[in-house]
């Protein structure tokens, strides 16, 4: 498998989306708006050349987009091998160039959201286990923060307080979201027409940059859905599965 970096020069061209073909779809267009302006944090998108099937993407976990004390780390926002593309080995690779560039650059370790069992758009963890990662921290709801130290003597990285007991101070679904994910771009805006046209309360907050991010009540910031002040799920819904969430 070839590999290659997106940056600035080549983003337009480069197919980016592990889930959707078309790249100028407005899903698309919106994570390449949000790309852009993180590779000056010093982000990396490493992918094959097969579109986006398989591809890693980290940053010095000082500019991640989640509220974590982990100075000296890099953070994975997200490791991605789709289909067919499974079980050859190429998760190895992206990750194995992940160690390689942050040992280079002087890193600590590495840290990525997870949780004991395995939940939608997280990462898996069986497979950190096996690459001799631990978990480090553990939200009210579930949420781990893993790593894997270089070093012994490395301070585990940890959740800020207000994501260690995650909630939500408004009555009804509050959503918090970016546009690190590209679906919510089309789907954020389909559920508030849909909570709109049957009359339930929900409000979505678009967190628009690093400061709001670090600083929510929700490890999870790319998609964290609350109701009544609790946790509900970080997996991102259409209009067909909020209504049936919401009719239970």
């Amino acid at each position: 498998m070839e590999y290659i970096r997106v940056t600035k020069d080549n983003l337009e061209k480069e197919h980016i989306c592990c889930a959707i073909s078309n790249n100028n779809d407005v899903q698309v267009a919106s994570k390449k708006a949000w790309l852009a302006e993180r590779f000056d944090d010093g982000l990396v998108f490493l992918k094959s050349t097969e579109r986006g099937k398989c591809f890693i993407e980290y940053i010095p976990a000082e500019n991640a987009w989640n509220p974590i004390e982990a100075d000296g780390y890099t953070y994975i926002d997200c490791l991605w091998v789709s289909g067919s593309f499974k079980g050859h080995g190429y998760s190895n690779d992206l990750l194995d160039e992940c160690v390689r560039d942050s040992k280079a650059k002087g890193k600590k370790g590495l840290c990525v959201l997870s949780s004991a069992k395995k939940r939608p758009f997280l990462a898996d963890p069986k497979y950190l286990a096996h690459k001799g990662f631990s978990v480090s921290d553990t939200a009210e709801n579930g949420i781990q923060l893993w790593f894997l130290p270089f070093t012994p003597e490395a301070e585990p990285p940890r959740f800020k307080a207000c994501a260690r007991h995650p909630h939500a101070e408004e009555k009804g679904y509050v959503l918090y979201y970016t546009s690190q994910c590209p679906f919510n771009a089309k789907y954020v805006p389909i559920v508030e027409r849909a909570a709109a046209e049957h009359h339930i309360p929900f409000r979505a907050i678009y967190l628009t940059n690093k400061a709001e991010a670090q600083n929510a009540p929700t490890p999870v910031t790319t998609y964290a859905l609350f109701y009544d002040g609790e946790y509900l799920t970080n997996e991102q819904m259409n209009d067909v599965k909020f209504l049936k969430l919401a009719a239970r």
